[in-house]
């Protein structure tokens, strides 16, 4: 939005969500509104009568709907006279769904992508506006990964509002038999249990830490994150899941998966109460 109006496009109003205090990566768009000097409104439903009211009398040609966890209705959808843009950070059709950074990183996946689309009353399911594949290294964090999508983003969005803006922007359909859509993630998809490989943890890991709330390890009925790992080895391939073999300085060496398989948990908030021998 900032990069938008700092490109001389007019921007005639925002709705902010109000913060629900459940996403960890929830940000409030009306404080650049102010900043401005933009029309602005809040709310946790878009499809409310008052809000489509306030939308019609500002008479936008385009909205970009960006970052809204629930769905716009139909009446909504027909407001713009030409359409609504939303945005998804995985290759459609491929991937549709939520918490598209978060499976990718603990699927494994080597790449995603920013893509730009029409809405309809389908879920990530129009024709799509822009796509620009993302590379997703092994290093690669939640963070990381983040910081990827919104850079390539801020060059998609001038690009396609520039071709919108001169009557110049060609929609791809989306092949609807390639598509297959992620689940919404429970707290269960976030613990670790070290009969998992290695390799397995060490995504889980890295696809739940900052700006997320981290994998949780279950300790004596306590949750405590962990927010970095590397994967191991251990000869000791006659030794149990879970055990710690090692503790040197903030570091916790456990053995996990089969064979010589083990995690070196990096930065956690486990107790140090810990020693080695004990289980997790």
């Amino acid at each position: 939005m900032e990069l938008l109006v700092e490109s001389k496009f007019n921007v005639v109003g925002v709705i902010s969500k109000d913060d629900t205090g459940f996403n960890s990566d929830y940000y409030d768009t009306s404080i650049i509104a102010k900043q401005y000097n933009i029309p602005f409104i809040k709310t946790k439903n878009v499809n409310e009568l008052h809000i489509l009211e306030w939308v019609r009398e500002l008479k936008p040609d385009i909205v970009y709907c960006f970052g809204w966890n629930s769905l716009l209705g139909n009446e909504f959808l027909q407001i713009p006279k030409k359409g609504v843009i939303g945005y998804h950070p995985a290759s459609l059709p491929q991937n549709r769904g939520r918490h598209p950074v978060i499976w990718a990183l603990i699927l494994g996946l080597t790449e995603t992508a920013s893509t730009f689309f029409f809405m309809g009353e389908g879920a990530d399911d129009g024709d799509i506006v822009s796509q620009k594949k993302i590379i997703i290294e092994k290093e690669d964090t939640a963070s990381t990964l983040y910081d990827k999508l919104i850079q390539e983003s801020r060059t998609q969005v001038i690009e396609f509002t520039n071709q919108l803006n001169n009557n110049q922007l060609i929609a791809k359909k989306q092949d609807h038999e390639l598509a297959n859509s992620w689940r919404k993630r429970s707290k269960v998809d976030g613990v670790i249990d070290f009969r998992m490989s290695s390799e397995s943890i060490y995504n889980l890991v890295r696809a739940l830490t900052k700006p997320y709330p981290g994998a949780l390890i279950l300790y004596k009925g306590e949750e405590y994150p962990v927010w970095q790992t590397k994967i191991a080895e251990t000869p000791y391939s006659n030794f149990e899941p879970g055990k710690v073999l090692k503790i040197s300085e903030s570091s916790i060496l456990v053995k996990c998966g089969l064979s010589t398989e083990a995690i070196l948990l990096e930065k956690h908030e486990l107790p140090e109460t810990i020693q080695e021998g004990d289980y997790l």
